[in-house]
């Protein structure tokens, strides 16, 4: 942590270190949260926690802004859990491990947990520094964000004083979020029949990696690759060609994050293993040619497998292969409203087969709810001809763009005074919890700002730490030019 103590500003990279050093993925985040409350309780600020373990912290106005209109800075306090598949990690009992790498701030094998690590660092120096001037102040930390924005569903009415809610878990230092997608989770069950493995057949197991992944919103348009669907793509073709047993499939570990890798165990005839081989090294190939840059270091790797699974059926490994191949996965439609924005979009986020079923997750995200309702009528119908069941839930609303908002106005003038350029108003494709919090709280008004951070939901996560020192000048000069209430 020595390295990060170097960086400016503090305390907010010395905080930003003690969150890395307590592990706090989704559903996970206990410690952190007693941490938090102990520091607040120390610092003599008041502090309690709701139902569903958010935490609310107060702190007294800048003697002479007690009139000011009360503020709330708000950021989430799980991180999501993905490492490389070589990294040893336990997210659960071990530390993040950050690192400088010149103008960024990685970690080693894992997720950085910037995302939103950073804003409630942010929010948190707010509170520990005296010089930063600000009217009445409140700090709200939700739980399991990541996970389906728990602590937001969860929120206590009549709890906030404030009118103005900052929210800080945006990803691009210069853009102010105005909006958001909402979302929805479905799950795709199929019933599976099983048979003998062939007496004389062959097994391995089959890898595809080394994929970028990332963010199921805010990097859903670039077109990175999503590992269930690649290797659907190959098993369809190799079944056509060669014959294929298939005894077991999963591909990625959250619904949120573009998969990076997925797993298949077959089994053929001796006899097909030239066919079987060429078929692999060609489709790496094509892998390849196609992802362009972006993907350059997809791999296909096989070994020789010893699982005692029965295979699936014939019928069944057509229906769960042809299934999978043809459900949707990225952008299905761009925003007439926002343009350049992603309006409607999936991420087949967890594939898994089991005995009797095989289930296929995907997180939709759109701009308005009909776009929402629209991907799952497709995916329940896809499912039907299929002889699968579907099942949504958990849905979300989307944070409705407020073109007249008064912090919206007040944040782009604060930006183009304090950097002498205009910041860009943006709506993202992400979810924010802001769309959650109108429901109790129907009068605030909201903004989204936060520095630059590439690959989140990534081991490729990365905070620019520049735009680290921008961001916290944008928000302590925005908390000091609050108006009047």
């Amino acid at each position: 942590m020595s390295e990060l103590s170097q960086l400016s500003p503090q305390p907010l990279w010395d905080i930003f270190a003690t969150i890395c050093s307590i592990p706090h993925p989704s559903y996970h985040e206990e410690a952190l949260a007693t941490h938090i409350v102990a520091v607040a309780r120390q610092q003599g600020l008041w502090c309690e926690r709701d139902q569903a373990g958010n935490i609310l912290i107060r702190k007294p106005a800048t003697p002479g802004m007690e009139n000011r209109t009360p503020v709330a800075l708000q950021a989430h306090l799980d991180m999501v859990p993905q490492k490389n598949n070589d990294t040893v990690h336990d997210f659960t009992t071990d530390p993040i491990r950050p690192y400088i790498d010149g103008e960024w701030l990685k970690a080693r094998g894992t997720t950085l947990g910037a995302d939103n690590g950073i804003g409630m660092a942010s929010a948190l120096a707010v509170l520990a520094d005296d010089s930063v001037e600000h009217g009445p102040l409140e700090v709200l930390l939700t739980m399991t964000e990541e996970a389906g924005m728990e602590g937001a569903f969860g929120l206590q009415p009549g709890w906030l004083q404030a009118d103005i809610l900052i929210n800080t878990d945006s990803e691009e230092e210069g853009e102010i979020y105005m909006g958001c997608a909402g979302g929805i989770d479905c799950v795709t069950e199929l019933p599976l029949q099983r048979e003998p493995i062939a007496a004389d057949a062959e097994q391995v197991r089959l890898t595809l990696k080394g994929l970028r992944g990332g963010h199921s919103g805010a990097n859903i348009h670039m077109g990175l690759g999503n590992a269930n669907k690649l290797l659907a793509r190959l098993l369809v073709s190799l079944s056509k060609t060669i014959s294929l047993q298939l005894t077991g499939f999963s591909g990625g570990t959250l619904r949120n994050a573009i998969p990076r890798e997925a797993f298949a165990t077959l089994a053929f005839h001796p006899r097909d293993r030239a066919a079987f081989e060429q078929a692999i090294s060609e489709y790496q190939q094509l892998l390849k040619t196609e992802a362009g840059p972006k993907d350059q270091n997809v791999v296909l790797l096989t070994e020789a497998d010893d699982s005692t699974q029965q295979a699936l059926t014939s019928a069944s490994r057509d229906s769960f292969l042809n299934l999978l191949n043809a459900t949707p996965n990225g952008v299905v439609r761009f925003s007439d409203v926002a343009p350049g924005v992603v309006e409607t979009s999936l991420n087949v986020g967890i594939v898994t087969l089991s005995d009797d079923k095989a289930e296929i997750f995907s997180l939709i995200r759109s701009l308005i709810d009909s776009g929402k309702d629209y991907v799952v009528d497709t995916l329940s119908s896809l499912g039907e001809l299929a002889g699968a069941t579907t099942i949504a839930s958990g849905s979300y609303p989307g944070w409705e763009p407020d073109e007249k908002s008064p912090i919206m106005a007040k944040t782009r003038e604060i930006y183009q005074s304090l950097f002498g350029k205009m910041p860009d108003i943006q709506v993202i494709h992400a979810g924010l919890e802001c769309g959650l919090f109108k429901k109790p709280y129907p009068h605030l008004d909201m903004v989204s700002i936060g520095p630059t951070i590439t690959g989140p939901h990534s081991p490729d996560e990365q905070v620019h730490i520049g735009s680290v020192g921008l961001y916290w000048q944008l928000l302590t000069g925005l908390l000091k030019a609050i108006p009047v209430k």
